[in-house]
């Protein structure tokens, strides 16, 4: 496998290695260009059986079951799973709330004065999904998301296309408004039919509208993954005085008192994951909450895991 030689501070070796033995499997059958691990939607030459067909003219001779013909005096052509290799495009929001974070950066189990924020945590979930998929033979590219797509990288097998996906990743910086719902349509749209796509973003976007969007990229026969990223902060508003709320994608900042507006944040937080689960359930996203304290490797052992046991079927 390819080993990263430039030191970044966003790739772990330790977790990379922890991670090798673990693939990063399709849920659906993909549309591949070489032969791979991953399920194709057509009939190929592997072990493993699939089913029976009746012969028609042009047939391979050499398909052809004798002992099923001795049985029924018909002819019938065995058929076997296609396997293919997967194109894995990595989207990761860069709008200005991706900056936000307050969990403590950790180094050698030791706490830091930084922290870490949701473009940090989205940095190392993409390169270690890019590192799997590269070393497993698969296509990877990514697409950076703010007002539209900032950044482009076409998904490649060749493994020092890797270095472009980490160098991007490294370069990336949290800036402007969120316009996620049309760049996930444009996606759907310019990325050929099924694709596995992988999102790492906040989602600060009325859930209703990500619907149209999952399920344009259904109906694109795209496997999409959600990793949606919440600082603790948002999930508990742990605020004990008076404080002054920015809005980090352009708007006006507002100037509250915690203990008085709590209770209808906290009841609008839970309409807003309770709509979004409804949603993902609905159109079959795979979807993963990610709270920042939660060490990246566990998430991504957890995403790796759940794939393996629902590989895709036809």
């Amino acid at each position: 496998m390819w080993t990263p030689q430039k030191s970044r501070d966003f790739i772990d070796p330790s977790v990379l290695a922890s991670l090798a033995g673990m693939p990063l499997m399709a849920r659906r059958p993909m549309r591949g260009t070489v032969s791979g691990r991953h399920t194709s939607p057509t009939r190929g030459s592997s072990v493993e059986f699939a089913q029976y067909r009746k012969y028609v003219p042009g047939d391979d001779l050499r398909r052809l079951d004798w002992r099923a013909h001795g049985r029924s005096d018909r002819y019938y052509v065995k058929e076997f799973e296609a396997d293919t290799n997967l194109r894995c495009c990595l989207v990761v929001d860069t709008s200005g709330s991706m900056e936000f974070g307050t969990v403590p950066e950790k180094s050698n189990d030791v706490l830091s004065k930084k922290v870490i924020t949701k473009l940090q945590y989205a940095r190392r979930i993409a390169a270690a999904i890019g590192y799997l998929a590269v070393g497993q033979g698969d296509a990877v590219g990514l697409s950076c998301a703010a007002e539209g797509i900032v950044k482009h990288l076409p998904a490649l097998r060749n493994p020092s296309h890797l270095r472009a996906i980490f160098d991007a990743l490294e370069e990336i910086k949290g800036v402007g408004q969120t316009h996620l719902v049309e760049v996930l349509h444009e996606i759907a749209e310019t990325t050929r039919q099924g694709a596995m796509i992988i999102v790492m973003s906040d989602f600060f976007v009325d859930p209703n509208e990500l619907r149209a969007c999952f399920e344009h990229l259904r109906f694109r026969k795209h496997d999409l993954s959600l990793f949606h990223l919440l600082d603790p902060m948002e999930l508990n508003f742990s605020f004990g005085r008076p404080t002054r709320f920015l809005d980090m994608e352009g708007g006006t900042a507002i100037f509250a008192e915690p203990s008085e507006i709590a209770d209808r944040y906290q009841q609008a937080l839970k309409e807003y994951l309770d709509n979004l689960n409804d949603i993902v359930k609905q159109t079959g996203v795979d979807y993963h909450r990610v709270s920042l304290d939660e060490p990246y490797q566990e998430v991504l052992t957890r995403f790796l895991t759940r794939r393996a046991t629902a590989r895709g079927v036809r």
